[in-house]
């Protein structure tokens, strides 16, 4: 094991803060002394040897020492915490560990180094966790992205990278950022969510729209989830995705690996960005490229977003059925013009007519999720794509969610319901032993 690995496998147990959850001055003041202290006597080149419960009991031990040596008067409570706050500076993250082994946090957003906002079930509270100061701030963030092999500073003041938790992290600095330092922490479950979970707890879709995705992704059809940041793309991907026989074998492309595979037989590739001579960048396009060359039987790309969407609607058109991949977009409409300006980028040259057609014959369906303004997350439309009439790709709604009101609590009201159409997809399903019962579509049920 590294010292790299020993470090992240150290957890440090929840303990509560001094007079609550905000330090006094003279705490800090505590803390920051025995931190320095510690690391002037700490033997750093030791803790390579050192399991990761003897890294943590010795800096136990170690500040224990330091405070009968300084005769600190402080309580039990107090003590835990100053024994804690420095094991997360030396060993983790400093006061993120805390949110950072919150469950219930799905976004840490670091405003300034006095100011950090979390985002728990879909709502953003302020919390009462703070840095020191800038310093302290700047700190965390060069030990987040130095973990991952990346650098800022001045000359590159703007980091994106991955944890070895899958957390995705961003981080601005001075001169870009003109408050301070500002970092956005993306959390992902360590339990990937089910399709029972989007269905029974967050209500998200219902039965009969989860079993139709279900055998869209065992049919190998093509199929595009839009919608905003933080609308659930990425999970419906991941839940979709598990759906894909352990017989096949699996490609997939990220920015920034995120996609949690559940099939032994999966490749996975990540781009890579310029080095700081401006050179080494790998890019999405040059993956979706290669993917071509290793065989796949599925590419799944975690979100499409330039010049890469030609060479995927070419490879969805020639022989790789059910890829899947996300794109922002506010409606399935938005998202069919943000595929076709993507294709333009890629400088084919083809005219409006022809990218058109490429996109109607490669996506069968588009899914679209939305998060609400009461923080839930739903999939408020399911779309077949059924061809060209004219220059105009056509496509007729076959689930959807209608709005009816809010709340008293903010809480929006609203219900699914089947539009009537019946799929002409329903007979590919059929022949991969899916069946959809007629009653399915039919618009009179309302689901609540």
């Amino acid at each position: 094991m590294s010292f790299r690995e020993k470090l992240n496998a150290v957890r440090i147990e929840p303990v509560e803060h001094p007079q609550g959850q905000v330090a006094s001055d003279a705490y800090k003041i505590l803390k920051g002394r025995m931190h320095l202290k510690l690391l002037d006597k700490f033997d750093l080149a030791a803790l390579e040897t050192l399991a990761p419960e003897m890294l943590r009991q010795e800096i136990t031990t170690m500040i224990e020492r330091l405070l009968k040596e300084e005769q600190a008067v402080v309580n039990d409570i107090e003590r835990r915490s100053l024994i804690r706050d420095i094991q997360h500076e030396m060993l983790g993250f400093g006061p993120l560990e805390l949110l950072m082994a919150d469950p219930t946090v799905s976004d840490i957003l670091v405003n300034s180094y006095d100011q950090i906002y979390v985002e728990r079930r879909g709502k953003l509270e302020l919390t009462n966790v703070t840095f020191t100061d800038e310093k302290h701030l700047l700190r965390i963030i060069d030990k987040i992205v130095s973990l991952v092999g990346r650098r800022i500073d001045e000359s590159s003041p703007m980091v994106d990278a991955r944890l070895p938790d899958g957390s995705r992290v961003n981080a601005v600095i001075p001169p870009v950022a003109l408050d301070g330092p500002m970092m956005s922490i993306r959390r992902f479950a360590h339990i990937p969510l089910k399709m029972s979970n989007l269905v029974e707890e967050y209500k998200s879709l219902t039965a009969d729209m989860a079993f139709m995705l279900e055998g869209l992704s065992k049919a190998k059809v093509n199929m595009i989830i839009s919608g905003g940041t933080g609308s659930g793309k990425t999970t419906l991907l991941n839940i979709l995705s598990g759906y894909i026989p352990v017989s096949e074998r699996i490609v997939t492309i990220e920015d920034a690996a995120e996609l949690q595979m559940q099939q032994p037989h999966v490749v996975r590739m990540e781009t890579r960005p310029m080095n700081i001579e401006g050179k080494g960048e790998i890019t999405q396009r040059a993956l979706v490229r290669n993917a071509l060359r290793m065989r796949p039987d599925r590419i799944v790309i975690g979100e499409v977003r330039g010049p890469e969407a030609a060479d995927m609607l070419q490879a969805m058109n020639t022989g790789h059925e059910g890829s899947l991949t996300t794109i922002h977009a506010n409606t399935p409409r938005d998202a069919l013009s943000r595929l076709e300006n993507m294709v333009g980028m890629a400088n084919l040259n083809l005219p409006h007519k022809a990218s058109r057609q490429q996109i109607a014959s490669a996506i069968t369906v588009m899914i679209q999720a939305i998060r609400l303004t009461d923080g839930k997350r739903k999939i408020t439309s399911i779309q077949e794509l059924t061809g060209m009439e004219g220059d105009i790709i056509t496509m007729q709604e076959i689930f959807a969610f209608k709005q009816t009101g809010i709340g008293i609590d903010g809480d929006v009201q609203g219900y699914f319901h089947a539009t009537g159409v019946r799929p002409k997809f329903t007979e590919r399903l059929r022949s991969f032993g899916v069946v959809l019962p007629d009653t399915m579509f039919d618009p009179a049920k309302h689901y609540h």
